[in-house]
């Protein structure tokens, strides 16, 4: 009789135990590029989420952490399945990284159909920030037509004609897009390359030269920027034609570019040199892990541990408490290292924009950060989302 009424008790005392002390660990499965010509963006994002999570002792609002690491191999079919075996088999509570608009499109339906939170830290389909916003996806980096978007209308006050080439995938259409939202002269020609095995550029540099624009602008994220980069020196084009660029020049291919990327402008949201205590922390011991600098993609990882932390915090660790962890992430109560960070009611980022260029430091390679070319930028797309608030 004892021996039962010690079980039943015991059995009680598991039922009234707060959700918040069941939950023994915080589980993230992070999808990004691990292997290939793409790997280094994988590695900075990856590396960058590993040093935020030291930075909050491995914790997330008190409860340990378990990251499952997968590799998508800029496929979309491998994206989801990898992204389903993670909500089904490994039942994580959040989903993080995503590089590739195109991998993370694919993936979004088995998030939000299970109500899985999805922190987009790099890609940024238009969709999810309009008619696909969902009250479980958030973006830490913003939407693919907003750094052209701000870099055409700095060219408009520059340029009279301009040239653009860029990968035919959803991200490179993007980014034409947003430079055609704001550019305010003569295109005299748009190429788009096959993606992600087309890496010989001479074909489209050569039209470049024949159409003799003001300036040049092309978006190619990882190997295939070096390889733009490369073939644009080669073909005689620098010094002659300016070179605007989104991610093809940044601190994950910097280590291989070096002089090459000299003279040559990007845009960015976020520098190495951004004077606050959280960046300087960041970017300290980002470079004593690795030996490098960070890059904007990792800037951005980094930032989705504090949102995560935020959320877990706001419901004591009981992450049944959805609605309520989601309206802390809308808060964006964290710190930051692009400094002032707020979200839009889509859940995508309101942020200023920098010209960014190449330099030589006494320890490497990195992006100065340069003219503010947009302040506060809202996406455009934020009046067609219709997400319940």
């Amino acid at each position: 009789m004892k021996l039962a009424l010690l079980v039943t008790a015991a059995a009680l005392a598991l039922a009234v135990v707060p959700a918040a002390a069941q939950q023994k660990t915080v589980k993230i499965g992070f999808i990004g590029t691990f292997s290939g010509p793409a790997a280094a963006l994988g590695a900075d994002m990856r590396n960058s989420f590993e040093v935020g999570l030291d930075h909050v002792g491995r914790k997330l609002g008190g409860l340990p952490v378990e990251v499952i690491y997968e590799d998508d191999q800029i496929k979309p079919e491998v994206g989801v399945q990898k992204t389903q075996k993670l909500i089904e088999s490994d039942k994580v509570d959040f989903l993080v990284g995503y590089i590739w608009s195109n991998v993370l499109l694919a993936s979004l339906k088995p998030a939000t159909d299970t109500k899985t939170f999805l922190i987009t830290t790099n890609a940024g389909p238009s969709q999810i920030a309009g008619e696909l916003c969902s009250p479980y996806v958030f973006s830490t980096s913003w939407v693919n037509d907003q750094r052209p978007a701000a870099v055409g209308a700095y060219l408009s006050k520059k340029f009279k004609t301009l040239f653009t080439i860029a990968p035919n995938y959803a991200a490179g259409r993007d980014q034409i897009a947003g430079l055609e939202s704001n550019y305010k002269g003569t295109f005299v020609g748009k190429e788009f390359t096959r993606w992600p095995d087309q890496l010989d550029f001479s074909a489209e540099l050569a039209k470049a030269r024949a159409a003799k624009p003001d300036a040049i602008f092309a978006f190619y994220p990882g190997a295939a920027g070096t390889q733009f980069l490369t073939q644009y020196i080669q073909s005689g084009l620098k010094g002659v034609i300016p070179l605007y660029t989104s991610s093809v020049v940044d601190e994950v291919s910097l280590p291989q570019q070096k002089e090459l990327a000299l003279d040559v402008f990007g845009v960015s949201q976020w520098g190495y040199d951004m004077d606050n205590p959280t960046n300087k922390k960041y970017v300290a011991d980002y470079k004593a892990k690795t030996k490098t600098y960070p890059s904007m993609y990792g800037a951005q990882t980094y930032d989705a541990v504090g949102l995560l932390d935020s959320a877990v915090k706001a419901v004591n660790g009981d992450l049944s408490k959805k609605d309520e962890m989601r309206k802390a992430m809308e808060k964006a109560d964290f710190k930051s290292v692009r400094g002032d960070f707020k979200f839009g009611k889509n859940h995508i980022p309101v942020q200023n924009f920098y010209l960014q260029s190449a330099e030589k430091l006494s320890d490497g390679w990195a992006m100065k950060t340069g003219e503010q070319i947009a302040a506060a930028d809202a996406d455009k797309y934020v009046d067609k989302c219709n997400m319940p608030q």
